[in-house]
Formats: structure tokens, C-alpha cells, sequence
């Protein structure tokens, strides 16, 4: 029997059992005897988030294409099915076969977030492996990664066999051709990792010696055994002819996203100095309309969702927005299919873009200054006006919207208490807008303000800033708080959850007896607030001789030798100290479509 056979008869016990049944339409179902080598594509969350995440569908997409491989799926259990699985001592599975995660070639994990970095290991716990990639032998699977996290990979190295970084559409197919080729000619393990690491965008943490000075500050990540110093981000330069799902996955239950994804752009032109995603994304490549189109009724077609969200990092800056909306609304319209806009800046709202559109629900719009006070949003490098904010929501309440969420940050780098006072104040406009625009009160309005804490970020020109104390960040939360109007809802996120992100992200290869320390004290699902707990995270930095305030709190040089210096985005260091020295000028730099500030990539 396989393990999904023994444990089918106990899962009506768990909470949400379709998220471990497989069976979804569109899933890929191979003989096991007619393949050459078999790839469990691991997320390290729930299946609600896992299945709502595009990149899993590209490259399960990808990988199912090649005859000779089989690519399947396996989700962090919630704590009620890891407990079962454990009290009947059955190991983790694969949805599509049902078979141990211990029996595949390759476990191939997606780091979308540094918090579920104990999920890793939570999963390579119950398929029954070693946790630590040196612990592993011939009888274990390749353990690999990708995503946003592989760009400052340090503090999980100790467990991954090899880091896959940048876009992953090329570079997955060139590693499962390589492990097939290896697997026939009779390679070892440590054979298998030595030819990886010859392709371009491809970091084997073992073959990197790290060295550390006095004062604990990294010395030097020196690469041995002919590997490259740096290893720069693998880069898919034509969207259009990169491998996109025809027949996307259709989850089995409710997820956080329940729609068609069509990605319109990758990358983004705005140089916001505090995102990360927009800088590692770099640079900006489109796809045409007549693509999306093709891709757009595919999906729909082959899934019966009645949703399509637009996504990019800046979906109203995609140059064929209006000629793609005009081909995909009279199609959508008869079909009752809505088309959503997500990630839409307030200086590209208008209602030639909503008659452009004309399917979207009008149920709440959101809009991201980031900062209360113009001063800070040139600081940052928004780039956005507040009467470009007025205008987008002048235009919404005119047109039939009843709620927007706006969206900041707190402890950003020079933020003063005015700044935060002007938080409060310019959501309390919005509300005063409303009143003005809409004389039927009967209608009523949602205006929300949320609040993140800002974490300075690997490959931001903010790499070097420390994060604020979490007791301060809830002291500039009351600030923002007591003069927020009762109409406006404010909502904030806890601090400590940021803090230990900062900590994961700017960590280094010690953290990583950290986190298994932190994993064996009970610590997972890190990303949920009912799991969280930084108390335990802290006794295990305690426990093993570390500090955590010194990779967050902690302003870095920037002659420093960081944690990530080895690992290239593309974007020099020039550059990224450019835009820092600019930043505390309050001075903004032009985007990508304006003009070229010489980041150090080339956009064709």
C-alpha cells in the first residue's frame, strides 16, 4: 500500500482533507515504470497557498512536458494531519501517486518566504530524510530550491543540495535533462552536484567555504572546487515563447487566489528603493497581447474558472494593457467571466481603464502609497503624488466603488513621527473624499489603512539600513493609531513576525542551527499568527550562542562583505549605493521607461 493508501481512511479527522487527496482536474499522471526520474515539487505551505502560487504551475508544467520525467506535488501538512501522520507512522506523500517523498530522485522546493524555512524542514522530517544536505547519501533524494529566498539562501543552506536562482523556466529543464543524463550513466551523488554546478544561475552551497572575522562579521564566501565566485540570476529574455500552462492545475478546495493567473510582465520599471521583488525582477519583459489572449482563453477554457487576474508587480504599467482588455472583455462578457486587476498604482487609475476593462468587480480597490508624506515617498522612490491618489479615488467612488484599502509601511529609513501623523491624516482625506463625492450615504464605504513594518531586504539600495525595534515600530503604530478617524479602520502588523523575516533574510550560514534548533522546539508554520512564536525563536538563538539583533538592528557598511554578496541579482553595487545616497537626499530617480539610471542590466 502507499502511504496515501494507508492514511485515506483517517482523513476525515483533519480539518480540510481535499488539500491531501490529489485528484484535481488537470493534475499529470504518468506511469512510474515508463519514466527515467521522478520530481516531487515541494511548498512549503499549505495547499491553500501552494496552489494559488503561478510559478508551481509553470514549472510542474514544464517538467510534466519531458517524457522521461514525472513531476508531483506535496504541501506542508496543518498541524492536525502532521500529528496523524506521525501517531500512524506514515510518511509524507506525493498527491499524484500517493507514493514517499523518500522514493523520488528530487525534491524541489519553492522559498517564497523566509518564514517557511521550518516547513523545509518539517517536510524533509516526515519523508524520513536526513535534515542536513552532508547527512545525505546515495540513498536520499537531490534536494533543490528556487524563488525569491535563493538570492539570500545562507541561512537554509546547510539543508538544500543546490540553489536554482533568477527565473526558472530554462534552468529547470537544463537541471532534470542533467539529473536524467546522470542517473544513466551511473553518476554519484557528489558527481551529480559537480556537473550542476557548471550551469550558469546554479549555487552549491558546499562547494563555497565561508570564513568569519572577530567582531562576527562575514570575512569572505570563497568558492572551491572550480566554482564560480559569484553566481549570477538566470534571466528568460522572451516571455512569449517561455513554456506557459495550457491546462492549468484546478485546486480540489478553496484557495487564496481561486482564479486564472496570466502574468502580463515580468519585472517592473518604478525602482521602489525599498522592494526587492522589483529589483531581482528586473528587468522588464512583456508579453504581447495576442499571447495573453491565447493563454487567457486556454486556461479558462480547460479549468472553468470564472475569474482572470491581470498580475505583474504594476499591472496598470504593461504597455498593451488597453488593447489586451478590449480583445479579453467582449469575450469574458458572454462567458460571465471577470476579469480583476490586481497591484494597479493609484497614478495609473482612470476611467478610461475601468471602461477599458468594464468586467470588474467592484467590490474594493487597493492602493499602495506606502508613505503618508510626500518627503518619505521621495525618500523611497514611490514616485506618487497625493493628488494622483485623490484622482484614482475621485474616479472610483464616481464609478461605483465602496471600499478602498490603502496600504503603508512603518519604520522606514528618516521616517519622523510627522511622517506617521501624515499616515493618518491623508487616509482621513480619502474618507473626506468620499463624503464629497457620493451625497448618498445610503451606499456607504469601506476605506481601510494597513500597515506593514518595513524589512530591509537583500538587493535593495536599503540592504545596508537596520530594521526598527519591534517596540518602537508599536510605538509609531499608536502614533498612527490615535489619529486615525473612527471611519477609517486601521489595521498593523505585529512586529515580531517582521523581525525574525529581517533575521531570516539578512542571516547568515550560521542561522541555519538556528532554524533546525528552532524546528526541534516545535517552531513551524512560521507565516500564521496562531503558530508564531518569538519567544521560541529566541530561545533558540540563546541555545545556540546567537544573536539575532545583530543581523536585524544592526546599520551594515557598505564595505561590508554581506551574507549575499556572492549571489548576483544583475544590479550592481554601484548602483544599488547610488540610489541609498539619493534616498537620504529625498531625491527620486526616473523608472526604466523615462530613462536608464545605469543599473547595471541591459533591458533587451
Amino acid at each position: 500500500m502507499t502511504p496515501y493508501q494507508r492514511i485515506e481512511p483517517f482523513l476525515t479527522a483533519v480539518q480540510k482533507p481535499a488539500r491531501y487527496t490529489g485528484g484535481e482536474v488537470n493534475s499529470v499522471i504518468k506511469n512510474p515504470q515508463n519514466v527515467k526520474l521522478r520530481v516531487a515539487f515541494c511548498f512549503p505551505d499549505t495547499y491553500e497557498i501552494g496552489m494559488s502560487h503561478l510559478g508551481l504551475q509553470i514549472l510542474y508544467d514544464i517538467i510534466n512536458r519531458m517524457p522521461d520525467v514525472w513531476c508531483e506535488r506535496a504541501f506542508a501538512p496543518w498541524e492536525d494531519m502532521r500529528s496523524l501522520l506521525l501517531r500512524k507512522k506514515i510518511p509524507l506523500y506525493a498527491l499524484e501517486s500517493g507514493d514517499a517523498l523518500a522514493d523520488f530522485d528530487v525534491l524541489a522546493f519553492t522559498l517564497q518566504y523566509e518564514l517557511c524555512y521550518t516547513n523545509v524542514l518539517s517536510i524533509l522530517d516526515l519523508a524520513g530524510l536526513p535534515l542536513r544536505s552532508a547527512e545525505r547519501d546515495e540513498r536520499h533524494p537531490l534536494v533543490i530550491a528556487g524563488g525569491p529566498c535563493a538570492y539570500h539562501p545562507e541561512p537554509i543552506a546547510d539543508f538544500i543540495d543546490l540553489f536554482a536562482v533568477g527565473d526558472g523556466e530554462e534552468v529547470t529543464a537544463e537541471l532534470m535533462e542533467l539529473f536524467v543524463r546522470a542517473k544513466q550513466d551511473g553518476l554519484t551523488r557528489k558527481e551529480t552536484l559537480a556537473e550542476t554546478a557548471k550551469i550558469p544561475g546554479v549555487y552549491l552551497p558546499s562547494l563555497y567555504r565561508v570564513t568569519y572575522k572577530e567582531d562576527g562579521t562575514l570575512a569572505s564566501t570563497e568558492p572551491v572546487g572550480g566554482a564560480p565566485a559569484v553566481v549570477t540570476k538566470r534571466i528568460v529574455r522572451d516571455l512569449d515563447h517561455a513554456p506557459y500552462p495550457a491546462a492549468p492545475l484546478t485546486p480540489a478546495t478553496e484557495v487564496v487566489h481561486d482564479r486564472v493567473m496570466l502574468e502580463l510582465f515580468r519585472g517592473c520599471a518604478r525602482g521602489c528603493r525599498f522592494c526587492q521583488a522589483g529589483y531581482i525582477a528586473r528587468p522588464v519583459r512583456s508579453k504581447t497581447p495576442k499571447t495573453l489572449f491565447r493563454q487567457a482563453v486556454s486556461a479558462v477554457e480547460t479549468t472553468g474558472c470564472d475569474e482572470i487576474g491581470l498580475v505583474s508587480l504594476s499591472t496598470s504599467d504593461y504597455p498593451g494593457l488597453e488593447e489586451l482588455c478590449e480583445a479579453l472583455a467582449p469575450w469574458c462578457k458572454p462567458r460571465r467571466v471577470n476579469l480583476s486587476l490586481p497591484s494597479l498604482r493609484a497614478d495609473s487609475f482612470s476611467k478610461e481603464l475601468i471602461e477599458r476593462t468594464g468586467q470588474v468587480r467592484k467590490s474594493g480597490l487597493t492602493f499602495a502609497p506606502e508613505a503618508g508624506s510626500a518627503r518619505l515617498r521621495d525618500v523611497i522612490n514611490k514616485n506618487l503624488r497625493e493628488e494622483d491618489l485623490i484622482a484614482a479615488c475621485t474616479t472610483a467612488f464616481s464609478n461605483g466603488w465602496s471600499g478602498v484599502k490603502l496600504y503603508f509601511m512603518l519604520g522606514l529609513p528618516t521616517e519622523t513621527d510627522d511622517d506617521l501623523r501624515e499616515i493618518a491624516a491623508l487616509s482621513g482625506r480619502v474618507y473626506q473624499l468620499w463624503r464629497q463625492v457620493v451625497p448618498d450615504r445610503g451606499r456607504g464605504v469601506r476605506i481601510t489603512a494597513s500597515a506593514s513594518c518595513f524589512v530591509p531586504k537583500p538587493h535593495t539600495p536599503f540592504q545596508w539600513e537596520p530594521m526598527v525595534p519591534p517596540d518602537e515600530l508599536l510605538r509609531r503604530a499608536g502614533i498612527v493609531r490615535n489619529g486615525m478617524r473612527k471611519q477609517v479602520t486601521f489595521h498593523w502588523h505585529e512586529p515580531d513576525a517582521s523581525f525574525l523575516e529581517c533575521v531570516l533574510s539578512r542571516g547568515d550560514r550560521r542561522v541555519g542551527a538556528v532554524i533546525e534548533r528552532a524546528y526541534r522546539n516545535g517552531c513551524r508554520m512560521d507565516g500564521w499568527s496562531e503558530c508564531f512564536s518569538l519567544a521560541k525563536w529566541r530561545d533558540a538563538f540563546a541555545e545556540e550562542g546567537l544573536d539575532p539583533d545583530f543581523y536585524a538592528l544592526r546599520r551594515r557598511e557598505v564595505t561590508e562583505v554581506l551574507p549575499w554578496s556572492h549571489i548576483s541579482s544583475g544590479v550592481s553595487v554601484a548602483h544599488l549605493i547610488r540610489e541609498r545616497e539619493k534616498a537620504y537626499g529625498a531625491q527620486t530617480s526616473v523608472n526604466c521607461i523615462d530613462g536608464c539610471e545605469g543599473c547595471g542590466l541591459t533591458c533587451s
